[in-house]
């Protein structure tokens, strides 16, 4: 039986916090922690579940929600309520944990500076890949946890090979003398796109989608992640990266990539950012919600 699922039934969070602990059989958790409401669900149904799956890549690595980690709360929150053309703020209103109201206390859920995944907030069990995860592995890892056939906790269910495994483009070990961006070629159909001076994350992602985007000339963006055995993919794509740029003078190549790849974090981390080794850019400043933010939020 289903017993939570709030995009089709209209579950409640007080019906979960009756259950039993540990009586839902496996719960697929989606979603990046982003605010205290959704740390709170994740705690909530980590005590209440046997099997505990992070089911995507915001819920693995943080998706591309994670990409705000390079900024903070305040300057998001200035960005959505003051800069955006479309926004009149005149009074400069911008959304609070708590307002008295006629009808009583309104709350909202406390807004963190850093979007964390799951893993970071909880002990999580098995992790599913893929923004969105391809039906052939979420099938697979239902098909193992339900028989009870899986790899050691804390294992990724998927395949354990990259894109350029599934790709039929050739590679020849070419070099390049500059990056370009995809409206600015047409790529050949034959060469990796690599060689083509397109970057391709392919080498460094996680295989799940056969290769669907090379095979339409398009590159790999890293949406299933780092392979097996990969700390951090962007340290992964600058390596590969050093080897196919044509130079060996320093000054030379920071000009390739800062000229070709005007967006690294973007484009490196893309889909990795929260649950990559830098995690996010610096800051200074409290990450923990005002008292009772982070409460019951039913």
């Amino acid at each position: 039986d289903i017993v939570f699922w709030p995009c089709v039934m209209d579950g409640k969070v007080r019906s979960i916090e009756k259950m039993e602990d540990k009586s839902i059989d496996l719960c697929l958790f989606n979603g990046a922690i982003r605010t205290s409401e959704q740390e709170y669900m994740a705690k909530l149904l980590r005590q209440k579940s046997k099997t505990l799956v992070a089911f995507g890549s915001c819920a693995q690595e943080g998706c591309i929600p994670g990409l705000a980690n390079v900024t903070n709360r305040d300057e998001i929150f200035h960005t959505a309520y003051f800069d955006t053309p479309s926004t009149v703020n005149p009074e400069g209103v911008v959304p609070l944990t708590e307002y008295e109201a006629d009808e009583g206390m309104l709350t909202l859920p406390y807004f963190y500076n850093t979007v964390k995944t799951l893993g970071q907030t909880v002990d999580v069990d098995y992790y599913i890949p893929g923004c969105p995860p391809e039906a052939d592995d979420i099938w697979d890892a239902l098909v193992a946890i339900l028989e009870g056939k899986l790899p050691p906790p804390g294992s990724v269910i998927g395949k354990h090979t990259t894109v350029c495994d599934q790709c039929d483009m050739i590679r020849s070990e070419k070099k390049i003398k500059g990056f370009k961006r995809t409206w600015e070629v047409i790529p050949d159909g034959k060469t990796c796109l690599l060689e083509q001076g397109i970057l391709c994350m392919g080498i460094a992602t996680r295989a799940a989608c056969g290769g669907m985007c090379p095979k339409v000339n398009s590159p790999c963006i890293g949406c299933h992640g780092p392979n097996e055995g990969v700390k951090d993919i962007g340290a992964r794509m600058m390596t590969a990266l050093a080897s196919v740029i044509d130079s060996n003078d320093p000054e030379e190549i920071e000009r390739i990539i800062r000229e070709g790849i005007p967006d690294p974090v973007g484009s490196f981390y893309k889909f990795n950012l929260a649950g990559s080794m830098l995690r996010r850019s610096a800051f200074t400043g409290s990450e923990s919600a005002p008292s009772g933010a982070a409460a019951e939020t039913a």
